[in-house]
């Protein structure tokens, strides 16, 4: 890559004229249905040293909480403090068909002021959905990849983060998630990218291969197939769909562009209609350059700074280049590249290609 592109990171994913690729449904489409679900809790993590929340309202209130949830009475003018304890917030995904007894991974987040979750303990904290309902409980001790460390001068260090950590196996459910699957005459799988293509591709290669008026298409992105009604059937039978293989349709003609980093994805659909392409740019450089002037010996005047400025300009010297009809995507990269494009002028190219009608793909900048 010519390196006037500087951070730019021109991906270009080019797919070979004949080649043709098959891939199972398993990892195109899902079960209609067969989803996880996202549980959420407020606790308190305990055993920390001395790096807990001072000054947050949150431990205070859940300590006095927990502590009569537990049979214990505190008068009502205690102000329980302790720099052992941070209040924290859980988060876990619940599979599809998780059973009771079954252990989950939990994600735990400091909500207050702690300064790390290090060396810490989750005290059991129940797990809710979005109906509030709970699902699993969740408790153990955590890991944590970061650290932070501060001296008394002020000075401070911190690696990773300190305030999120992980225990895996934290949490056991409680409550199973009831699911469609056993319901209807019908599976209906869905498109993880939604196309009619590859919808009416997959219908084929099913009917193809379990016979026709097996499944059909209910828009661009679902699929019905007739399933048998006993259960334990039903999974032998997806499993045999789940691995049947097709070659889905390539995806549209699209340029992401990240303003951020630079960074740019074209895909092997992109096409530019005939268009003439002139990029050069101007470079103003002002330098500043004091100049002190001193008055004559016992003349009685001042010392004087009088102000010089040099300005200089500079203008790139670059070509014209001409787009041909139907032009592929590695003679744009040759283009771009050949005329010296910077990040936010690739940009500009582009967006000016698109409000030309040049450019036959779907522009999106993130």
């Amino acid at each position: 890559m010519n390196k006037t592109l500087g951070s730019i990171l021109l991906m270009a994913l080019l797919m070979p004229g004949g080649h043709v690729r098959a891939e199972r449904i398993k990892d195109l489409a899902m079960v209609s249905g067969v989803r996880t679900n996202q549980l959420v809790g407020f606790g308190l993590v305990t055993g920390l040293d001395k790096s807990g929340d001072v000054s947050s309202l949150f431990v205070r209130q859940s300590m006095r909480n927990m502590a009569g949830n537990l049979g214990i009475t505190l008068p009502p003018d205690a102000n329980p403090k302790s720099k052992n304890t941070a209040v924290v917030s859980i988060h876990a995904e619940l599979p599809a068909f998780a059973k009771p007894g079954q252990k989950i991974d939990v994600t735990v987040s400091s909500i207050g002021d702690a300064k790390s979750l290090r060396g810490g303990s989750l005290l059991m904290t129940p797990l809710r959905g979005a109906d509030g309902n709970v699902y699993a409980v969740a408790q153990g001790n955590l890991v944590v990849g970061g650290l932070s460390a501060s001296g008394q001068d002020g000075s401070k260090i911190t690696v990773n983060n300190p305030l999120v950590g992980r225990i895996a196996a934290g949490a056991t459910v409680e409550r199973t998630v009831p699911t469609s699957f056993e319901e209807g005459t019908d599976v209906v799988f869905d498109l993880h990218d939604s196309d009619f293509t590859t919808a009416n591709r997959m219908v084929d290669a099913i009917n193809n291969a379990l016979g026709a008026d097996t499944a059909r298409a209910i828009d661009g992105t679902s699929v019905s197939v007739r399933a048998p009604a006993n259960p334990s059937q039903r999974v032998g039978f997806v499993s045999v769909i789940e691995n049947i293989e097709l070659s889905p349709d390539d995806a549209p003609a699209k340029i992401i562009v990240n303003s951020r980093t630079g960074t740019v994805i074209i895909n092997s659909k992109v096409r530019v209609q005939p268009a003439a392409v002139s990029h050069g740019s101007l470079t103003v450089t002002i330098n500043e350059n004091p100049q002190v002037s001193q008055p004559e010996p016992l003349s009685g005047g001042q010392t004087v700074v009088t102000p010089q400025s040099d300005v200089s300009v500079q203008e790139e010297n670059n070509h014209m280049f001409v787009f041909n009809p139907g032009v592929s995507l590695d003679e744009i990269v040759k283009a771009v590249n050949g005329v010296g494009a910077g990040p936010s002028d690739l940009v500009a190219i582009l967006e000016a290609l698109k409000s030309a009608g040049a450019l036959r793909a779907e522009l999106i900048v993130i």
